[in-house]
């Protein structure tokens, strides 16, 4: 009988009665007041005068009067550069240690301050994300086996006194001693730089493990698996790991995903989704009856949210001085808002680049839409990528498919716009034209605005069928490999061109 995992499990369960469960809107008004506190003598502070916001009879409402919204490029320019040239107390108190290296699927690389109170706030909604497991139909042996985390190289680069990497790789180099023994790969795996080295590792190694849970993003998970079936000469990863039973997605939608994923399994596995981002961990999901996740509202993140609809937002995907942005409870449900968010790293009124929608206001319950710059609307179509996964989503049923991956760019050919999309297809075979005539009709059919504009200026629509090897070849070749890369659903036309032109030397 399995005694440790069932003790295990009655201390999750009692940790799950234990929590409190204030209103949302509580714990976010007290998670801003403790935010403005202790930065009220840092310089952004001091500068937008945080002491005069906690003394005010509305600090919510004073917030947003005094502090304006930041992108990245702002809060850079202006506060994060004086943290790399040394500088303390600049956005929070003292100077942080770490800087989080995001995948730069929009732009360049961005860096991200990281400080010693957000790497405890991942780690204690870390704790609040296994806890809620309680929920779950999970035997007691469960909670004896170790957790697959592929994410990015633990092994940070010291740079100006700084140490970098991906959040996933900062978070891994900070799990605590007791948790050595159930966490997977190990460290000195998870420290080896080189993406196809590391999984030829875990490779050789696998059959050593009894792994219960893994979590990373899937089309990386995916190819681990792959190379894992393949080493061992199986049929599925539970050849393997017999005992696989959770599989924790986050950085993307998992439903494209999910067709292919499932290829290399023996049985489905209950799918938990998560939001971490390089500002932090906002959201997971909490509980087996949705397959939303709930805000982080009382742990070193407060929200704002701001509509997602043209006028609020300019031609470069940024939130335009003038939106009106809402608090938890000013929000609807079933509508996109740009999200918003203010952490105990240092970031104010930060647009993370992000669209949600609430699915369960009460029980603050999201689903991530979006991103800002993955919108695609140069001639009106307004499609956004949860509309576009959903298409991929029909394309895959409809001619049994499986795509993991495509993007698709709005390109000016003959003074006439259209999108091009490609689809990188890893099983299954389709006329191409077919496709296209169903995207065409799925997408008009769901989407008003892009009805419109098929009707006017967005004269047609091309698909192109690829490998999806060629996605991951293209990572490769832009040294994006491995770990917290997401390849683009929405291209510019310089990068597409780039794109496409790797698609026609290959």
């Amino acid at each position: 009988m399995p005694v440790i995992g069932e003790l295990i499990k009655k201390a999750i369960e009692l940790g799950g009665k234990l929590n409190s469960e204030n209103s949302p809107e509580k714990d976010q008004a007290k998670v801003l007041n403790h935010l403005l506190e202790t930065a009220k003598d840092t310089a952004f502070g001091k500068y937008y005068g945080f002491k005069n916001i906690l003394d005010s009879g509305d600090i919510s409402k004073v917030f947003q009067e005094k502090v304006p919204y930041h992108d990245y490029d702002k809060i850079y320019s202006e506060w994060w550069k004086k943290i790399r040239e040394g500088h303390e107390d600049i956005t929070w108190p003292g100077i942080n240690q770490y800087f989080a290296v995001s995948s730069g699927t929009t732009s360049k690389s961005k860096y991200i301050p990281v400080t010693n109170d957000m790497i405890d706030a991942i780690r204690k909604t870390g704790i609040q994300q296994v806890v809620s497991l309680s929920k779950y139909d999970l035997p007691p042996d469960f909670f004896e086996r170790q957790i697959m985390m592929l994410g990015s190289s633990t092994a940070l680069q010291s740079k100006d006194g700084f140490l970098e990497g991906e959040i996933s790789g900062i978070s891994a180099s900070q799990i605590p001693f007791w948790f050595q023994g159930f966490y997977k790969p190990g460290p000195e795996i998870s420290a080896i730089e080189n993406w196809d080295d590391r999984i030829e590792e875990i490779a050789k190694n696998a059959k050593d493990w009894d792994i219960g849970s893994i979590s990373g993003i899937p089309s990386w998970i995916e190819l681990m698996m792959k190379r894992v079936i393949s080493y061992h000469g199986v049929s599925s990863i539970h050849d393997i790991w017999p005992n696989l039973a959770v599989y924790t997605p986050g950085g993307v939608a998992f439903e494209p995903h999910r067709k292919s994923f499932e290829k290399n399994l023996s049985h489905p596995l209950i799918y938990i989704d998560t939001y971490l981002a390089s500002e932090g961990f906002l959201a997971f999901q909490n509980r087996p009856d949705t397959d939303s996740m709930a805000l982080v509202l009382d742990n070193g993140v407060y929200f704002e949210f701001v509509p997602f609809e043209p006028e609020n937002i300019d031609e470069n995907g940024a939130v335009k001085a003038d939106a009106k942005a809402l608090n938890i409870g000013e929000v609807v449900e079933n509508k996109d808002y740009i999200l918003l968010i203010s952490t105990v790293a240092g970031t104010w009124r930060y647009m993370i680049g992000d669209t949600i929608s609430f699915t369960n206001k009460e029980q603050a319950e999201i689903k991530i839409t979006g991103r800002t710059k993955f919108f695609l609307n140069v001639v009106g179509s307004q499609l956004g990528v949860h509309q576009m996964d959903k298409a991929m989503e029909a394309v895959q049923e409809k001619f049994n498919l499986t795509v993991p991956e495509y993007t698709v760019a709005a390109i000016e050919e003959n003074g006439e716009y259209l999108h091009r999309w490609y689809l990188g297809k890893d099983s299954g075979n389709a006329d191409e034209a077919s496709v296209k005539d169903f995207l065409d009709a799925f997408l008009r059919e769901n989407n008003k605005n892009y009805n419109v504009a098929r009707s006017k200026a967005l004269k047609s629509i091309d698909v192109k069928i690829v490998p999806v090897n060629t996605f991951i070849a293209y990572n490769e070749k832009e040294k994006k490999k491995g770990g917290q890369v997401k390849f683009p659903r929405v291209m510019k036309a310089e990068p597409f061109g780039k794109w496409e032109d790797f698609v026609k030397s290959n």
